[in-house]
């Protein structure tokens, strides 16, 4: 990749915008009041914003390897807090992908370095759902699904947390599971239901 052409496509951006609002970057200076926290994948072919067709000041953002939410993950606890309780979202979304590199990488049996303790929360939402998994004979399918059973649990882990539980009874702060269909460029909505969780995991892990 030539960089140079990097900062050329930034000064037609910086033109294009100006032409069509005097005042945009004007206005992108005063802030921001986001209504979604989007944490998705760091895949390259995944730009949330171009996939959800929002604009600059619209979605907060967070991406790691296979859209991970893990409480001892200072970077994500840190980007929950503060799209919670300072920007008073009122949807988080987790996002996977088909195809996802992180999840085929966790399946493999082979040393990956550094990747492995990242990668072993994805092998334990394996070992929840084996059961399901393991009946699953096509390799492919087996993957989707187990991208999908990766963002219930990344949803389960945000339920887990204070600030979504206390955002949650206070103005009514949503969790969502979506699927990025690579192939069709489709978003799927799994349907994650936000109460249900909620209910199962208080007992244990209810935080006032």
């Amino acid at each position: 990749m030539d960089l140079d052409r990097v900062f050329e496509n930034n000064k037609k951006w910086i033109q294009n915008k100006l032409s069509e609002d005097d005042n945009y970057f004007d206005n992108l200076g005063k802030g921001q009041s986001p209504e979604l926290l989007y944490i998705g994948c760091s895949d390259s072919r995944v730009t949330a914003e171009d996939l959800m067709g929002l604009g600059p000041g619209e979605a907060f953002i967070h991406r790691n390897i296979a859209n991970m939410v893990s409480g001892i993950d200072l970077s994500a606890m840190s980007v929950v807090e503060y799209a919670v309780v300072h920007l008073k979202v009122k949807h988080i979304v987790v996002c996977g992908h088909y195809a996802c590199g992180g999840v085929k990488a966790a399946m493999q049996s082979a040393d990956l370095g550094i990747l492995n303790s990242w990668l072993r929360n994805i092998r334990d939402v394996y070992r929840i759902h084996k059961t399901e998994l393991n009946a699953i004979t096509d390799e492919e399918k087996k993957y989707d699904r187990l991208v999908e059973l990766n963002v219930q649990e990344q949803c389960v882990n945000l339920i887990k947390t204070a600030a979504v539980q206390k955002a949650s009874r206070e103005r009514g702060l949503k969790v969502h599971g979506w699927v990025f269909d690579v192939h069709t460029g489709k978003l799927i909505d799994l349907k994650i239901d936000f109460e249900r969780i909620l209910k199962s995991i208080m007992e244990i892990y209810h935080l006032d």
